[in-house]
This record gives C-alpha cells, sequence and structure tokens, in this order.
C-alpha cells in the first residue's frame, strides 16, 4: 500500500493545496495521503499563526469523510518545533508500516529549503519525495523548475542522483528516489486569504465551503 504525506502549517488550508495532493495521489497510485498540521512550524517563527486547533478543524473540515484523506494530529500532540524527520519516523514504526511504501509530498519553494531542516539528509534515507511546482515556478524553458532541483540536489543532497526531466534515483541506494511533478496548483495562497479576511473581502472559492464558515465564525485572522 502506498501512502502519502503532506505536512505543512495549513493557515489556512485551501483547495490549492486539496486539488495539488489529489493529482500527486492519483498519479502515483496513493491509497491514501496524510495532511499533518504543524504545532510550531520552525521556519515561521516570526509570523504570527491560527491556533493549532483552529487549523486541524480546518483540515477536518475540508477532506470531510473522503476516503482519499485522512488528518493526522501527531505534530499537534508532540512537544517543541514540529520536524519532518521526527514525523516520518513516527510513521514508518507505526504497526503495519512494513507493508507501506511511504512518499513525503511537497511544495518546490519547501523543497529548495530543505537543507535548513533539522537532519535533512535522513529524510532521503527514510522515504521517496514527491515535489510539487506551482504554476509560476519556472522562469522560462532556458530554466525549467526541474534544472532548479536537479542542481540543487547535486549541490545540496548527493551528486550520486542520476536526475531526468521526472525524476532522480540515486545510484548508490543510499538514498531513496526524488520525484518531480508539474500540478496544475491552483495559484493561491494562505497569506492572500488571510489578506482578504483582514480586509472583509470574501474568500468564497478560495477555501472550501465548511473552511469559509469556520472562519467567519471564529474571526480567524481579523
Amino acid at each position: 500500500m502506498k501512502i502519502g504525506l503532506f505536512g505543512g502549517t495549513f493557515d489556512p488550508i485551501h483547495l490549492g493545496h486539496l486539488r495539488a495532493v489529489k493529482e500527486v495521489a492519483e498519479s502515483f497510485g496513493l491509497s491514501k495521503t496524510y495532511l499533518i498540521p504543524a504545532a510550531q512550524p520552525p521556519h515561521k517563527p516570526h509570523r504570527d499563526i491560527a491556533p493549532a486547533k483552529d487549523r486541524l478543524e480546518m483540515v477536518r473540515l475540508a477532506v470531510g469523510s473522503l476516503d482519499a484523506f485522512e488528518v493526522s494530529d501527531i505534530e499537534l500532540n508532540r512537544k517543541g518545533p514540529s520536524y519532518t524527520i521526527d514525523t516520518l519516523k513516527h510513521f514508518k514504526n507505526m504497526p503495519g508500516a512494513e507493508d507501506r511504501a511511504f512518499y513525503l509530498i511537497m511544495g518546490l519553494d519547501a523543497f529548495l529549503e530543505i537543507d535548513t531542516w533539522k537532519a535533512y539528509l535522513e529524510i532521503f534515507e527514510q522515504v521517496p519525495v514527491i515535489i510539487m511546482a506551482r504554476p509560476s515556478a519556472g522562469t522560462g524553458p532556458e530554466n525549467p523548475p526541474w534544472a532548479r532541483v536537479a542542481d540543487f540536489i547535486g549541490s545540496k543532497i548527493s551528486d550520486q542522483y542520476r536526475c531526468s526531466d521526472m525524476e532522480a534515483r540515486h545510484d548508490g541506494g543510499e538514498y531513496h528516489s526524488i520525484h518531480f511533478m508539474d500540478v496544475s496548483l491552483l495559484d493561491i495562497s494562505g497569506t492572500h486569504i488571510r489578506d482578504f479576511a483582514r480586509q472583509g473581502k470574501s474568500i468564497q472559492f478560495l477555501v472550501p465551503e465548511k473552511v469559509e464558515l469556520y472562519i467567519r465564525q471564529r474571526g480567524l485572522y481579523q
């Protein structure tokens, strides 16, 4: 069984997140994808974020009873900053994990900062990684997103990776494969949603309807 792991602040979760992960799941044949809200994102220490319980509830409302998605509160129940390597080890040590193949899903921007993460090289020892690119990620045909990924892999992870336009594989077998997927990510960001909410503008069609109602009822981002 193939399982996707997709973490983030989800402040708030929006339709761009859901559409992208849905496409990844279909392309890679994932049976289930866990959405994992971060309690204390180490890379966002200077920005006020919505309370963890609200962000978790919004994720739960967003996925509802959809069989393809599951929400995990593992990082909310763990003290201190939320480190991806700790979350990966948690899932890989769960009962029945030996019968599951886990994939870490992340956006291009996050991947290009992964060398600043805790024990980041261990991540590639644990699981394959799937990188998603935003529609505006490329800088033109002379410098496509995959070229940036390949350069980064060679300089920051290992020069033993051999890269194509869809995948990077480590020849020595020490690290798992890295996959690149150009998904039809909607040009939606949490920053824009929070700004619209503060300005009293509608966020309809940017977030699921139940999430929109929750934000309004709770007075989030005011």
